[in-house]
């Protein structure tokens, strides 16, 4: 059976597989990428920190502008999810629920997903108090109350950054220590705009239009108590999504493991963003991400056709 045939895929359309596919078809590759939908990026309100984007636009418009520029440049983008993926010889096969597509090259931009506490009001809240990115959101909450939700250090360095904003952080922990590193925890610990309620959980998310309170548990004594907030910061882990891939060298959290060219232990395929063992999580470093591995697999194409494209 004969299948449409391209020089590189992508599967994921967020900030790195879309800057992935404009490098990739402004090289002259034929790209095609899988868009499942669901980019993190497309939940900010106003992306204000991405260099030289100004005045700051929402992350829906940064996407949508993101897309018709790789279409601009030659790529095709098709709505479809990925079911599996295989590898023939070296050639990748990438199976939807309506085709088979295969390429030389395979860039996985799948990206990763927050770690959701799962309790009442969080879903029904996001985007009107409850947030996942202290960088995208903390701006918006000048002199108001803040809690955050977690432990490690990605927990206390926002929660300092927060401090900067707020006029109080109040940091909840279900344990009674810090999963941080001593030098990050110390410094919530030391200041004096951060309160710190260790062995505690959070039972439910209240409000009406917005966020208002959380309703919290000692995990200790099982006493229940209400703390007025004005907006939650979770930070209780992401999950990498590489599920198509499981056989791809990973951390203990699930990451997978690169070099600095995006390759990975097999032979033509490249991860950008998230999904990828990284130490910060940008809008900035997922674009940068995408167009190296775009720039690794037009040079993992040339080597296998000596120089030639299709």
């Amino acid at each position: 059976m004969e299948f449409e045939k391209y020089d590189v895929i992508i599967i994921g359309a967020g900030v790195a597989g879309l800057s992935s596919a404009g490098y990739a078809a402004r090289s002259c590759l034929k790209t095609l990428v899988l868009d499942a939908g669901g980019s993190q990026a497309q939940n900010i309100r106003d992306l204000e920190n991405y260099p030289g984007v100004y005045p700051p636009v929402s992350g829906h418009e940064f996407i949508e502008t993101l897309k018709k520029q790789a279409v601009v440049f030659g790529a095709e983008i098709r709505s479809s999810r990925v079911g599996a993926v295989d590898k023939i010889n070296n050639t990748f096969v990438v199976h939807t629920a309506s085709e088979s597509v295969v390429s030389d090259a395979l860039i996985l931009a799948t990206g990763a997903v927050p770690r959701k506490l799962d309790v009442p009001g969080e879903d029904y809240f996001a985007g009107r108090g409850v947030s996942y990115c202290a960088a995208c959101d903390g701006p918006f909450f000048k002199n108001k109350r803040i809690a955050v939700i977690g432990g490690g250090d990605a927990a206390c360095d926002e929660a300092v950054v927060l401090s900067d904003y707020a006029s109080s952080v109040t940091v909840i922990h279900r344990k009674s220590r810090f999963r941080a590193q001593k030098a990050i925890a110390d410094r919530v610990l030391k200041n004096d705009r951060i309160n710190v309620k260790f062995n505690t959980v959070v039972q439910e998310i209240t409000g009406t239009v917005a966020v208002e309170a959380l309703r919290l548990k000692n995990t200790v004594t099982g006493e229940e108590s209400l703390c007025a907030v004005d907006g939650v910061f979770i930070f209780v882990g992401t999950i990498p999504v590489t599920d198509l891939m499981p056989v791809l060298k990973h951390d203990e959290k699930g990451f997978v493991l690169t070099d600095e060219y995006m390759s990975t232990r097999v032979p033509g395929l490249f991860c950008a963003g998230d999904v990828r063992v990284k130490p910060f999580r940008q809008v900035v470093t997922a674009a940068a991400d995408g167009a190296v591995a775009a720039h690794s697999a037009a040079a993992y194409i040339r080597s296998i056709r000596d120089g030639v494209y299709i």
